[in-house]
């Protein structure tokens, strides 16, 4: 069953609220879908968002690789060899891990339907419930706290505080959010790279003069530099996670072979999709290094694939899929779906959208 047609659409999203790290600022997202045909009808779904600062990858550039080599090695192959499909996708360009990872997306959601298997089952799993934590972005003291208490009030009991700018307004903003929110509810804390070793210790350590409980550390220091990343776990007490560190499978084994982190974050549009996340899953577990599935602000389309992983894999033991849940409405039916903090997705082949 050939592959006869890859079709690339654009689209752009509202948030709901502005979504704000220690390097950027969101309001809308632009989301690349890829559309993907065999001669039987059979169609595959996929997208990927744009993220200069994080991944490098621009609209243009995504459109370009998926209409260019991307179509290239794949066009008129065989959906079934699904192995070699999807290293004749890695290898098609060099770097652009988001539209590799639409594309990748595309073939797995075609996969899932030319089995009439959801892709979690395709993956070799089984249905459960994932409990996500809900980011709530750097802001004023104030507005942190008032954010925070929403989100609780919607049955959320896991936030993730992003952090990253000056140490003590930062610490306003935890003791502003404790003050709300007590001991009822777990925190943790993403600097999205805002810091460098010694100001990353030096805030680490403080947390415990301030009584302020933290399940783990997200991405204290620069992406680049292992040694601060190894620096910053050898001298605190709260477990370190990397996230903009680690893009590819090569990446985690120096991670791994460094004794960098004590988590790590896997994101479809970091890895390039399904097939390398799962391989970066893979090191870990061999390594003894529980993963987070996590994701940019992304469309409901790469969410839904990220939740069918984790459900998937069994190395994959935190969840941090609320990027969905910021975005208004996208006019989707199927896929992943909310109650509360609860994850679940549809039963219905490959992704489950209809």
């Amino acid at each position: 069953m050939k592959i006869t047609d890859i079709v690339c659409e654009k689209r752009t999203v509202s948030l709901k609220r502005p979504f704000k790290t220690a390097i950027r600022t969101v309001e809308t997202i632009d989301v690349l879908d890829v559309r993907l045909k065999t001669e039987d009808g059979t169609a595959g779904y996929g997208s990927a968002t744009a993220s200069l600062q994080v991944t490098g990858d621009s609209l243009e550039g995504m459109r370009a690789a998926v209409e260019g080599p991307i179509t290239d090695a794949l066009l008129y192959k065989d959906i079934n060899k699904q192995n070699d499909l999807l290293l004749k996708l890695e290898k098609s360009c060099v770097n652009n891990s988001s539209a590799k990872a639409a594309v990748d997306i595309a073939l797995h959601d075609a996969f899932g339907k030319q089995y009439n298997l959801p892709l979690y089952r395709l993956l070799g799993g089984d249905q459960k419930i994932l409990e996500t934590d809900m980011t709530v972005s750097i802001n004023e003291p104030n507005t942190m706290q008032e954010e925070a208490m929403a989100r609780v009030e919607e049955g959320f009991d896991v936030l993730k505080l992003k952090v990253g700018h000056e140490e003590e307004e930062d610490f306003r903003r935890l003791l502003k959010v404790k003050e709300a929110v007590g001991d009822k509810v777990r925190l943790r804390l993403d600097a999205n790279q805002g810091w460098n070793g010694k100001q990353a210790v030096h805030f680490i350590n403080r947390l415990k003069e301030e009584d302020i409980n933290v399940e783990f550390i997200e991405q204290p220091v620069p992406a680049h530099d292992l040694k601060a990343l190894k620096y910053v776990r050898d001298q605190v007490h709260i477990p370190i996670m990397a996230d903009e560190s680690v893009f590819s499978p090569q990446e985690v084994l120096r991670l791994v072979e460094m004794e960098c982190v004590d988590y790590l974050n896997i994101k479809l549009m970091k890895s390039g999709g399904l097939r390398r996340a799962g391989q970066i899953a893979d090191i870990c577990e061999s390594a003894g290094i529980p993963c987070m599935i996590g994701s940019m602000m992304e469309s409901i389309v790469s969410g839904t694939a990220a939740a069918h992983l984790a459900m998937a894999h069994p190395n994959i033991k935190i969840y941090d899929l609320d990027a969905p849940l910021w975005m208004k409405d996208e006019g989707l039916k199927g896929g992943m779906s909310y109650e509360g903090k609860e994850v679940t997705v549809s039963e219905g082949p490959g992704l489950g959208f209809y």
